[in-house]
C-alpha cells in the first residue's frame, strides 16, 4: 500500500456500536472493540464512542477501551478523569455561541470539543481548539442533508482551517439510493474524497453526488500525498456503527490490502 493510500485511510472510522442501528448492548460492543483492537486495523480508530448517560456502565466493566469519544446526552459532563477520553461532543444549544459553551463546559487540557452544527447553517465562529461535527443521516430521509449542504460546511471548515467529525448515515463507502428509506444515502469515500477537492479549491459537490465506483476510486488513488495529509487533518474521523463495513468496502474497492 502506497504512503498516499495510508494517509487517506489511517484511523478514520470511530467505533459507534453503542448506537443505532447498531444498538449493542454494553458487552457486545466492548466484546467487538477488544477484538477489532487485537485484529489491527488501520483504518480504525478504535475510539469508543459512548454517552455521557452510559459512562457509569463502562465503568462496570472489565475491558476498557484504549479511547473514549464521550457523546454527551446530558446536560452535566461526568468526572472521566479515570479514563482514556480524549474527545467531547455534544450538540450547540439554541442561543448559545461554541465560544460559551467551550467556557461553560471547561475540559481538561488534551480533550478536544466537536459541536455538531446543521450542514445548511455553518456560519459559527470556532474557538482555537474546537472542532465541528455535521450529521450525514439518520432514521428518516429529512435527516440526510443535501450534497449542497455538506458542500458548504465542507467549504467552511477548509477556509477556515476547523476540523471537523462526521456521524450517522455513513454505511457504506459510495453513495447508494436506500429504498427503504427513499433517500441517497453519502458515502464516506465520497465525503473524504470531497474534503480532498475542497483542499485543492474545487467544488465538492460533484464528487458528493458521485456514484460512479471506478470514478471515485480513479480519483482515491490520484489524491495528492499534500492534500490527503491536509485533508485528514480536517476530517478527523467518522462515527460507524459497524467496524467491518468500511474496512470490507475498503478492500472490496482496492483502496487498502
Amino acid at each position: 500500500m502506497d504512503l498516499v493510500t495510508m494517509n487517506v485511510y489511517t484511523e478514520l472510522v470511530d467505533d459507534a456500536g453503542l448506537f443505532p442501528p447498531t444498538s449493542l448492548h454494553m458487552d457486545e460492543a466492548l466484546a467487538r472493540n477488544r477484538r477489532d483492537l487485537e485484529h489491527g486495523s488501520a483504518v480504525l480508530t478504535h475510539r469508543f464512542l459512548c454517552p455521557a448517560s452510559r459512562l457509569h456502565r463502562l465503568r462496570d466493566m472489565e475491558y476498557r477501551p484504549r479511547r473514549i469519544g464521550l457523546i454527551l446526552d446530558q446536560e452535566e459532563v461526568p468526572p472521566f478523569d479515570d479514563l482514556p477520553v480524549d474527545f467531547v461532543e455534544t450538540v450547540l444549544p439554541p442561543g448559545l455561541t461554541i465560544e460559551a459553551l467551550a467556557g461553560r463546559l471547561e475540559l481538561p487540557a488534551g480533550v478536544r470539543l466537536f459541536v455538531e452544527v446543521a450542514a445548511g447553517k455553518v456560519s459559527v465562529e470556532v474557538p482555537e481548539g474546537v472542532g465541528l461535527k455535521v450529521r450525514c443521516g439518520g432514521p428518516a430521509a429529512d435527516t440526510f442533508p443535501p450534497a449542497e449542504h455538506l458542500a458548504a460546511f465542507i467549504g467552511f471548515c477548509v477556509e477556515h482551517d476547523v476540523p471537523f467529525k462526521a456521524t450517522a448515515g455513513l454505511h457504506h463507502a459510495v453513495r447508494h439510493f436506500d429504498p427503504a428509506l427513499g433517500v441517497d444515502r453519502h458515502g464516506f469515500l465520497n465525503l473524504l474524497l470531497a474534503v480532498c477537492e475542497a483542499v485543492d479549491g474545487r467544488d465538492p459537490v460533484p464528487v458528493l453526488r458521485a456514484t460512479d465506483v471506478g470514478h471515485l476510486v480513479r480519483l482515491a488513488q490520484a489524491v495528492p500525498d499534500e492534500t490527503a495529509k491536509r485533508a485528514r487533518r480536517l476530517l478527523v474521523s467518522y462515527g460507524s456503527c459497524s467496524t467491518s463495513i468500511p474496512v470490507e468496502d475498503l478492500r472490496t474497492l482496492g483502496l487498502i490490502a
